[in-house]
């Protein structure tokens, strides 16, 4: 895509918004009349027939990769998974074999049972309080537009962004999701974001490439940065940095639904607060598992591995799916093949 291109596809998104700049920060909305001048595809790609999206907003996924619903989640449920992680933090939780990622930045000789500690939960399907977001009706409304009504919520993460230390280590490179799942397709998988916080470029809001999502997986790798970079931080090597890009302002409770091939990422937090998300990849029931040995995706499995062999003893020989499968939780309708 060419820069007269980029600049033509973030006019068309913005003034879908009535944003006059791409400077400005941008919250999308969710609802409102549809335009007399909507046009409706003649298939639709990546949405199911329901009677949730409004035309408008069914379009604009369809167009971009994304659509944030705003104040989905309410006050009440983001400040009882806020409780939950504060109390993981300070060691009052059973881990219940949820993955503890903390920032490359932070020494081991530093570590004391604190929110400091914590940058990212992984797995938290057995932890019941957390685990009430995958199962959440506001959520899965919207979900099954994506997926259809056999639901399975396939990873989960609450994502405490740290103050950076000066390094840029808690930025994210930009990236897809589908680079570390191992089911198909990608049509019927989403995943759903949701601010525990006001979020913007100051603490590391994300950042979409609108569009992106009509394209195919991109090899990823390791970004070269200075400060370090996390583990299994991979980001993409070949994207068009033409494209234009959407930082998404987000309030408490607004929530985005995003496409796993879309490129995306977030900055590093300058504020000396920690930026948090919770967040779940769904399926629909009836995806498929695939072999991951021999494709772009091999690094993940490998790297995966050789961590939770570490942490938990399972064998390094363990496939990517099998844990996908384990990890795997049906959250409305049947169990079919995942």
């Amino acid at each position: 895509m060419n820069q007269c291109q980029a600049a033509a596809r973030l006019r068309v998104v913005l003034g879908h918004l009535g944003q006059p700049s791409a400077g400005a920060g941008v919250a999308y909305p969710t609802s409102g009349a549809v335009s007399p001048n909507s046009f409706h595809p003649p298939q639709f790609q990546y949405t199911r027939d329901n009677d949730v999206l409004s035309l408008e907003q069914r379009n604009f996924y369809e167009e971009n990769g994304f659509l944030v619903i705003k104040n989905l989640v309410s006050d009440a449920d983001i400040q009882r998974f806020r409780d939950q992680f504060e109390r993981i933090c300070r060691g009052e939780v059973k881990l219940e074999q949820m993955m503890i990622m903390r920032d490359v930045s932070i020494a081991k000789s530093e570590y004391i049972p604190s929110e400091r500690m914590i940058s990212k939960i992984q797995y938290f399907e057995d932890d019941k309080e957390l685990f009430r977001y995958c199962t959440l009706p506001e959520i899965l409304k919207y979900v099954e537009c994506f997926t259809g009504p056999n639901i399975m919520a396939m990873h989960t993460m609450l994502i405490n962004k740290p103050p950076d230390s000066g390094k840029k280590t808690s930025r994210h490179p930009l990236h897809q999701d589908e680079h570390y799942i191992s089911f198909r397709p990608s049509n019927k998988i989403v995943c759903a974001w949701t601010a525990m916080e006001h979020i913007d470029r100051n603490n590391g809001c994300l950042c979409v490439l609108p569009g992106t999502h009509k394209g195919t997986l991109k090899p990823h790798d390791y970004p070269n940065w200075e400060g370090g970079v996390n583990l299994m931080f991979y980001g993409i090597q070949d994207y068009d940095e033409n494209s234009p890009r959407v930082h998404l302002v987000m309030e408490k409770g607004d929530t985005v639904f995003f496409h796993p091939l879309l490129i995306h990422g977030s900055g590093w937090n300058k504020t000396q607060g920690y930026r948090k998300a919770i967040c779940c990849h769904f399926a629909s029931a009836d995806c498929h598992y695939i072999d991951v040995k021999g494709t772009s995706q091999e690094i993940v499995e490998r790297e995966f591995m050789e961590l939770v062999h570490r942490l938990y003893g399972i064998p390094k020989d363990t496939s990517l799916k099998e844990v996908s499968r384990y990890r795997a939780r049906l959250v409305k309708g049947q169990r079919i093949s995942l």
